[in-house]
């Protein structure tokens, strides 16, 4: 699934082609993904295009009649732009063209994004919204707010980090990520981080957010940046996805401590180091 830095990724790049253009046409391929598309997107037609933000791993197109179109790329979803070299795929859903010829185009061979429409000034009640924790770059999300959080939660710190009520956008690679980069073992209880451990917790969430959005994130399987072209983050992984391999900047003898290792959590993999992370 597209995480925080790869929907920020996204939403640069449209910034460069969309806001301040009109939509001319609106190519609705299928009813719905996830859930049905809104009744009124063909109603954006003729609608400009005022700004692209992000909530979460939500992207939002801002609209010049105060609505807003709201898009998750769920699972494998893919949101594209092009210019007059648009060739039609098996799984495009949505296509939005534009007066400037550029053309928007939703992909999503799993369906398990989202569309919908609100109005702006509702946007922080939409229902995908209202339940949601702080941005991590938010001045609010802080080592206080976590302690508050965390202190009566038993469960791991790395499940904890990605709840979406307690901090936004630290999905699976970037919580493991984190808690290497702040030494902190991902199946240690949440309620049992001090203050100086989450410190160092939210300090690194926000040190690897900020990388991998400067290398347009992780291309893993389906993710690409709005231009088509991957992301690079995933060279720079410290444990995510090396089992048995050495963590970045690794000083141990891997043979005695079997190198990086890898358990499941939450039905996800996490990757953790036994000798750096406790």
């Amino acid at each position: 699934m597209p995480e925080l830095p790869e929907v920020e990724t996204i939403c640069s790049g449209l910034k460069r082609t969309l806001p301040g253009h009109r939509i001319v046409e609106v190519r609705q391929n299928r009813k719905d993904l996830r859930i049905p598309f809104p009744a009124g997107l063909k109603d954006i037609k003729g609608r400009k295009v005022t700004a692209i933000g992000r909530r979460a791993k939500y992207i939002l197109a801002h609209l010049d009649d105060g609505r807003t179109l709201i898009i998750h790329l769920g699972m494998s979803g893919r949101l594209t732009v092009s210019n007059n070299k648009y060739t039609p795929e098996k799984h495009d859903h949505l296509v939005l063209a534009l007066e400037n010829g550029v053309l928007a185009v939703l992909n999503d061979p799993r369906r398990f994004g989202a569309v919908d429409i609100a109005q702006t000034k509702n946007l922080a009640r939409h229902k995908f919204f209202a339940h949601l924790g702080p941005e991590p770059f938010d001045k609010t999300f802080t080592a206080a707010y976590l302690a508050e959080k965390f202190k009566t939660k038993k469960i791991a710190v790395k499940l904890a980090l990605m709840d979406q009520e307690l901090v936004v956008g630290v999905g699976n690679i970037y919580a493991a990520e984190a808690l290497f980069l702040a030494g902190i073992d991902p199946r240690r209880p949440a309620q049992s981080l001090k203050a100086g451990a989450l410190k160092k917790l939210v300090a690194a969430i926000r040190q690897i957010l900020k990388t991998a959005i400067k290398a347009g994130g992780s291309s893993l399987r389906d993710y690409v940046q709005a231009d088509g072209s991957s992301g690079s983050f995933q060279q720079q992984f410290s444990v995510y996805g090396r089992k048995g391999r050495k963590c970045r900047g690794c000083t141990c003898n891997i043979k005695k401590t079997g190198g990086v290792q890898r358990i499941t959590q939450g039905a996800r993999s996490t990757f953790y180091c036994p000798v750096r992370q406790r």
